[in-house]
């Protein structure tokens, strides 16, 4: 069975969210870290070679293009991890959450092949990251780069990464305490109208979404060679991300 929408909004609004034993497995459990595992949006480490890599544009990226693509692909096993948390009835849920517009993808593709990207729950400004998937080098960290960008063009406040990895830490991740977390959460969902039942759902998830996503969800994505601050759609290519994320870092 899937999970509620509106439910599995509300779960993230007090700082919970579901997973699984495993791939196979049926059944799904809430989570509560004691320690959350957060990403601020100024503190991105962008690495030499990382920059490199934005600069050059190896990838194509787009948001929103293939979001059961990006699922699936995280939901597989792979040499680094043979098994995952993302089971039937979660990945059917977050399917769903994105057809009402608050569960997004980053896609990183090379020609015509998805490898790599990531997902998550947009909710007010916070943005929750669910999972990533990397099958070129620095593809993971490319998705990661470009939501982080995106993210603070867009105004939200709150980078969720939920559990800390040497990974996540390596590219700016810092690990407080539930009681922190909560507090940075109430700020970044306090004007959702929760309270409104399911009515929330048709609403969308509001004008910050829409700043961040959108303009990587249309057919085109071209660069500017203006500074990405002066661009009405913000930075929209490697170039642009690499240098804006440089100057904040």
């Amino acid at each position: 069975m899937t999970i509620d929408p509106l439910l599995l909004l509300q779960a993230y609004a007090i700082g919970v969210f579901p997973m699984s034993d495993d791939r196979e497995a049926e059944e799904v459990y809430w989570v509560e870290p004691k320690r959350r595992a957060i990403l601020p949006l100024d503190a991105f480490h962008m690495s030499h070679s990382l920059s490199k890599t934005l600069r050059r544009d190896q990838f194509r990226v787009t948001a929103n293009r293939n979001f059961a693509g990006i699922v699936a692909l995280c939901a597989q096993a792979a040499p680094d991890r043979p098994s995952t948390w993302i089971n039937g009835p979660i990945e059917q849920s977050y399917r769903q959450l994105h057809a009402h517009g608050f569960a997004h993808s980053i896609e990183v593709w090379e020609g015509e092949e998805l490898v790599g990207g990531l997902y998550g729950v947009s909710l007010g400004r916070a943005f929750f990251g669910e999972s990533m998937v990397s099958r070129r080098t620095d593809a993971s960290k490319v998705a990661l780069a470009w939501l982080v960008a995106r993210l603070r063009f867009a105004g939200f406040t709150l980078l969720d990464c939920q559990f800390m990895t040497e990974h996540l830490r390596s590219l700016g991740a810092a690990e407080i305490a539930q009681r922190d977390y909560l507090q940075l959460l109430g700020a970044a969902v306090g004007g959702v109208p929760l309270g409104a039942g399911s009515g929330v759902l048709s609403v969308g998830a509001g004008v910050a979404a829409e700043l961040a996503f959108a303009p990587l969800a249309r057919d085109a994505v071209t660069g500017s060679p203006l500074p990405p601050i002066l661009t009405d759609a913000g930075p929209l290519s490697g170039h642009a991300i690499a240098q804006l994320l440089t100057h904040t870092s």
